[in-house]
């Protein structure tokens, strides 16, 4: 077998490898050049002008495109880029300006995972006669007792596993992540030893097509006609003060939310729902933010025993950034449900719920309904 779990020599074995124009997504074209397989880069245009906002440290434009394409040919492979702007912006930029009138949290880099990169690249490799699609994730592909399996990267602080949730068995069958078992440092180096003069290029920061995380003036461009003003109200329905629209507002918001506290209470006020239909942001006190039980809609599952009516203890992570805790999944109904072992404050709709077994992560959903 070589590095890539073929049973073939590398310079038989045909890797597309997708080159955002970062520094990790490059050092996975030079490891496997280096190694001698059949590379081929593709680099996604996935925005470079118009309703999109550019900004520094993005991904997928303008001078990314020009760094993936000096890469190749300092390896001497070759590269292709690949106009996805429309598609990107179907399929990631409008559900994302629409999830937020809706009053949701939506997350852009896995829609973008799920759709666009693991979807449609996916399918090109496979047309170019592609044996594997490589990517720069710190993920760890392993192979199961049963089948191929989605763990944790290596290094804790850079693991992406939350943001492929949505991966499903035959796509991850055919990718690899080189990087899943190494630390940053150790990419970085390779860089380093490689020559590649974005060895001290930045991560990239927040959502790309969003310039300095102002998300609500994107979604104030995209769909001005969508922008409604609205009252803020308490939990009895009294109103509070107003609005310019929901879009401003997240839930768990305790800043800037544009009312004082309540007379008589020195407790602060947090936004506890959004409801777009009545264009009203509900705030309250934080004890009212905890929630016990959630409904999930759209389930990947790549776990071994399907969910089914039997509760499954699960490790549950609702942020990419938290430390995963204890919960259950079951169906009930046409649903299915969460079940938190101690109530979790700030969840949204429009997050996801992805689910772990120790480091293997087993799947997730999105949060659709937190009033259960």
């Amino acid at each position: 077998m070589n590095s890539l779990g073929f049973d073939k020599e590398p310079k038989n074995t045909k890797v597309v490898v997708a080159m955002s124009g970062g520094v990790d997504s490059s050092v996975v074209a030079c490891m496997l050049k280096e190694q001698g397989y059949d590379v081929i880069g593709i680099t996604l245009q996935l925005y470079d002008h118009g309703e999109a906002i550019q900004k520094k440290n993005a991904c997928c434009a303008g001078q990314d495109i020009d760094d993936a394409r000096f890469v190749a040919g300092l390896m001497d492979f070759p590269h292709y880029v690949l106009d996805y702007e429309t598609l990107f912006k179907q399929k990631v930029i409008d559900e994302f300006a629409d999830a937020y009138i809706r009053g949701q949290t939506p997350i852009p880099c896995v829609k973008c995972n799920q759709t666009v990169k693991f979807e449609d690249l996916l399918t090109t490799a496979v047309e170019l006669g592609a044996d594997c699609l490589a990517t720069g994730h710190y993920i760890q592909r392993k192979n199961g007792e049963i089948k191929s399996e989605m763990h944790r990267g290596f290094d804790n602080t850079k693991d992406q596993s939350y943001f492929l949730f949505a991966t499903t068995q035959k796509q991850l069958d055919f990718l690899r992540f080189p990087l899943g078992h190494m630390e940053k440092t150790q990419t970085r180096e390779l860089a380093h030893k490689y020559g590649l003069r974005i060895a001290d290029k930045p991560d990239s920061q927040d959502i790309c097509f969003v310039p300095n995380g102002g998300y609500a003036n994107l979604v104030k461009k995209l769909r001005p006609e969508s922008i409604i003003s609205g009252n803020i109200v308490d939990l009895d329905g009294n109103i509070l003060g107003k609005h310019d629209g929901i879009i401003n507002y997240t839930i768990g918001q305790r800043k800037g939310i544009g009312i004082g506290g309540r007379k008589g209470s020195t407790e602060p006020l947090y936004v506890i729902e959004l409801r777009p239909e009545q264009k009203e942001v509900v705030v309250g006190e934080r004890k009212h933010l905890g929630k016990q039980t959630i409904t999930i809609l759209d389930i990947n599952w790549i776990g071994n025993d399907e969910i089914d009516y039997n509760p499954k203890e699960v490790d549950i992570k609702i942020r990419s950034v938290m430390k995963p805790v204890k919960g259950l999944v079951y169906k009930k109904g046409n649903h299915i449900l969460v079940e938190f072992i101690e109530p979790e404050f700030g969840i949204s709709p429009g997050q996801a719920c992805v689910f772990y077994d120790n480091d293997r992560m087993l799947g997730g959903g999105w949060i659709s309904d937190t009033n259960v």
